[in-house]
This record gives structure tokens, sequence and C-alpha cells, in this order.
């Protein structure tokens, strides 16, 4: 295993180069378009928090109806940057309440073959296996349309 200087060295190199910074860049400005798009799509039906940048691990913003507010969950559309894809997650508000709705949905076709909750969520779907950032207007409808038809089946299975 390598020590923290060896890590900040090859770190302080890639950022040398200063392509990772412009992706990165790009990847957070687009994912803060998306929330614009879903915002004057979906403010209709819908309302939406901030986007966080997160740790080049995963950026996202949520997304929430009174319904959800009411049972302390939101969605997050998720750029998930180690797979590179979109995923919608189903958020509870802390630990007891994912723990909650994870006993709930566990048995749930979306999360089939899932044995343990997932680290941040309650469920998981991908939206957008191989995105193309060369075409963010086809992107932003394919993951809108994809979103609101998950989101809208997994609403059905949570209690009124």
């Amino acid at each position: 295993m390598r020590t923290t200087n060896e890590y900040v060295a090859i770190y302080k190199a890639q950022l040398q180069k200063g392509d990772i910074q412009i992706a990165y860049e790009r990847l957070v400005k687009y994912v803060m378009a998306l929330k614009t798009h879903f915002s004057s799509e979906l403010s209709d039906q819908y309302s939406f928090g901030n986007v966080s940048p997160g740790y080049m691990d995963y950026t996202y913003f949520p997304f929430f109806n009174d319904f959800l507010r009411g049972k302390k969950l939101r969605f997050g559309i998720v750029l998930n940057h180690q797979q590179m894809r979109f995923e919608l997650w189903l958020m509870g508000q802390n630990a007891e309440v994912q723990k909650k709705y994870w006993d709930l949905l566990k048995s749930t076709e979306r999360n089939k073959g899932r044995d343990a909750m997932p680290r941040y969520s309650v469920l998981e779907a991908v939206l957008v296996e191989a995105p193309d950032f060369d075409d963010l207007d086809a992107l932003s409808v394919s993951i809108e349309k994809l979103a609101v038809r998950i989101a809208e089946e997994v609403m059905k299975y949570i209690p009124k």
C-alpha cells in the first residue's frame, strides 16, 4: 500500500496535466444544467435541492414532492464518477429512515439480486450506462424520462 505522500505526488502530477480539472468542471457544470432542465420541466411535480459536487465520487441533486417529504425521502439524480454513469437513488433523511424503507423495498423488482442495502440509499437504478456528453440536450431528455418513469414506479411501493 502506498503512503499518503506517494498518493499526493501522483495526485499532483495528474493535476499538473490539467485534464482532470477540465473534465471535473465540465461534469459538475452539466449536472447543474441538468438540475435546471429538471426544474424547468418538472417544477409542477417536484421540488429540487442544490447540486452537491461531491468528492470526485458522486455528484448529485435531490428532488422530492410532498408525499416523499412526508416520508422523509427524496430521489437523487446521481452522476457516479467511477462508473461514469447516471443513476437514480431513493434516499432517506437519515440512517433510521433508510433502514425502514430498505426493509420495505428490498424485495421489490428494483432491488432484485441485492442482498444488502446500498451505502447511501435505499434503492439505486441505472438511468444511463454510457452517457454521450457530446449531445447534452438528448442526454438530459433521456435522463429526465427514465428518472420520472422509475420514480413513479418506486413511489407505488411506498405506503400512503
